[in-house]
């Protein structure tokens, strides 16, 4: 499953991306916003969305946005097992998901138009983690600092 999750200024392309990832056949869940609002808060939807993510963070996914992605990714991140990465283009979307098993993909909204955040997740989607020794080291260790530091 992947949960979206956008405010206002995220709206327009999580509505856009939905219909793309519905004509793929990939199963999605939207977190909101669920209409335009203006006065919206990013905090509302990200938690939402990774708080469902967190449930069970080897089969779910999300692709969050915000005007600037900043934000998602910042509240995605506080949450146990959430490895949220805010991708700008194609490559660092690979990267996420090759070297760090992102399962969270935050893209900023302002910064990209419909068809590059569509190949972004695109990549990021088609993309699976390497298993690589020195990056399952790394996630045991990110691991690690989560249990130390989320009580």
């Amino acid at each position: 499953m992947i949960y979206l999750a956008a405010d206002h200024r995220g709206f327009a392309r999580k509505e856009a991306l939905k219909k793309f990832l519905a004509e793929r056949g990939i199963a999605t869940e939207d977190c909101g916003a669920l209409m335009y609002d203006p006065q919206d808060d990013y905090t509302d939807f990200a938690v939402a969305a990774a708080a469902k993510i967190a449930q069970n963070t080897q089969e779910h996914k999300g692709i969050f946005l915000c005007g600037s992605g900043q934000g998602m990714d910042i509240v995605a991140n506080k949450f146990r097992g959430i490895r949220a990465a805010l991708c700008w283009d194609m490559d660092e979307a690979k990267k996420s998901r090759n070297d760090d098993d992102a399962n969270v993909l935050v893209l900023a909204s302002d910064e990209s138009d419909e068809m590059q955040a569509s190949k972004i997740v695109t990549v990021w989607l088609e993309t699976p983690f390497s298993g690589e020794e020195r990056h399952i080291r790394r996630l045991k260790e990110i691991e690690e600092i989560e249990a130390a530091n989320f009580k």
